[in-house]
């Protein structure tokens, strides 16, 4: 039997992953980034589709921090607003966040069986 302690760092336990978790982690991939270019980020990859106020933004990263999948990481040496308060997606966050996408790809072949969605790789 597992402990509780150890089923709390097991990344299937934080499966699912809410829409905004996964655009946070998914920002966060290539690099430390501090909250407006993560905002930036994630609006430029839904094409504006999703807009995120930044009190929505800084409570995921609360929570994604408490959880461990994000710490607080040094600003690059070119930064010059000490305000600025940059993050980076720890190793546990990117295997939640890979499992994650795993699990979104197969329900999304699930559907691309049942002939919901267009299989975009068939022409």
């Amino acid at each position: 039997m597992i402990a509780e302690a150890d089923m709390a760092q097991s990344p299937e336990s934080f499966l699912p992953l809410s829409n905004l978790a996964l655009h946070v982690l998914i920002a966060l991939a290539e690099g430390p980034s501090h909250g407006y270019a993560i905002i930036k980020d994630v609006e430029s990859r839904t094409g504006g589709r999703l807009n995120i106020r930044s009190g929505a933004l800084y409570s995921m990263i609360q929570r994604l921090h408490e959880d461990g999948l994000v710490e607080n990481a040094p600003p690059p040496h070119e930064e010059t607003d000490p305000r600025r308060k940059y993050y980076c997606i720890t190793t546990l966050g990117r295997q939640v966040a890979a499992l994650e996408a795993d699990r979104l790809r197969d329900m999304i072949e699930a559907a691309q069986t049942r002939q919901l969605v267009p299989d975009r790789g068939a022409h």
